[in-house]
């Protein structure tokens, strides 16, 4: 089964794959917090999203709360926080488990593929990010503290919008 075939449902709660959430197109999939230290990258991801969006890619937000409670809101207050605070346009999930036993299939793709210091397992933190392919394949792995407009994430996305 393609990781774009894995079900997850829109943070409204509407039924859908992750397929359906990225239009087919390329993704960047990122664990996202309204509590964390790295919760202004909101900033960046819109931003990327934006400049990217008429070539066929889009930023999928998924939120997690598996990080110090850093995600507490239910899918409305997470709504609101994320429209209001940072005019967040691009689609967002239900809340999932990134790492552990409730792990998201997801996520349990996503995981195995090395950041640029070839480390893979467990996501590390919040705002970690995953590169897919419109066919559903993990490009590229980011760290937490990788911005949004760091010169080999742009360069990755590059690669697959032409």
């Amino acid at each position: 089964m393609s990781i774009l075939e894995a079900k997850i449902a829109r943070l409204d709660g509407s039924a859908a794959t992750l397929g359906e959430i990225t239009g087919g197109r390329p993704a960047l999939v990122v664990n996202v917090a309204s509590r964390c230290g790295l919760t202004p990258q909101y900033t960046g991801l819109e931003a990327l999203h934006e400049r990217y969006a008429d070539r066929g890619f889009t930023v999928v937000g998924v939120p997690c709360n598996q990080f110090y409670g850093q995600e507490p809101g239910s899918a409305e207050e997470i709504a609101e926080f994320c429209s209001a605070t940072y005019g967040v346009t691009f689609p967002m999930t239900e809340k999932v488990d990134v790492n552990g036993e409730h792990r998201h299939e997801i996520y349990q793709a996503l995981v195995g593929t090395p950041n640029d210091l070839g480390e893979a397992g467990d996501v590390s933190w919040n705002f970690e990010k995953f590169l897919i392919g419109a066919d559903g394949e993990v490009v590229a792995r980011f760290r937490p503290q990788v911005e949004p407009d760091d010169p080999a994430l742009v360069a990755a996305v590059e690669s697959l919008v032409g």
